[in-house]
């Protein structure tokens, strides 16, 4: 199994959706994140240097989509992993994110992508 970095339960507020009542107001999302980074080299030396920096990803992620307007959680959840892959060291992120309440008689609506550098190169 690979090396992850885990990212959970964060909790953000944006807009986000298609209604126009959803272009109002804003609304929760909550996002996971896991990303594939062999920690071989930080797990030796104890050293920042040596890893991926999950708390400047973070705010990266948080900036992103504080201040979007994205209709789809599909286009969100696409550019939230070009983030973590803009660390060379990331070989994969795996994004999910939900809508909680978004559908009468369901927690949460959500999708879930996997991208690798590659499908961000044109």
């Amino acid at each position: 199994m690979p090396d992850q970095i885990l990212i959970s339960d964060l909790l953000l507020r944006t807009i986000i959706g298609i209604n126009e009542e959803e272009r109002e107001k804003k609304q929760d999302v909550l996002i996971n994140i896991s990303m594939q980074v062999d920690l071989k080299a930080a797990g030796h030396s104890d050293q920042i240097k040596d890893a991926v920096n999950y708390r400047t990803i973070t705010k990266e992620i948080i900036d992103l989509v504080e201040n979007s307007r994205f209709q789809l959680v599909e286009t969100m959840a696409h550019e939230v992993a070009r983030i973590c892959l803009s660390d060379e060291r990331v070989e994969c992120a795996e994004v999910r994110i939900e809508k909680p309440g978004a559908l009468r008689f369901a927690r949460s609506v959500g999708v879930s992508v996997a991208r690798r550098r590659e499908d961000y190169q044109q």
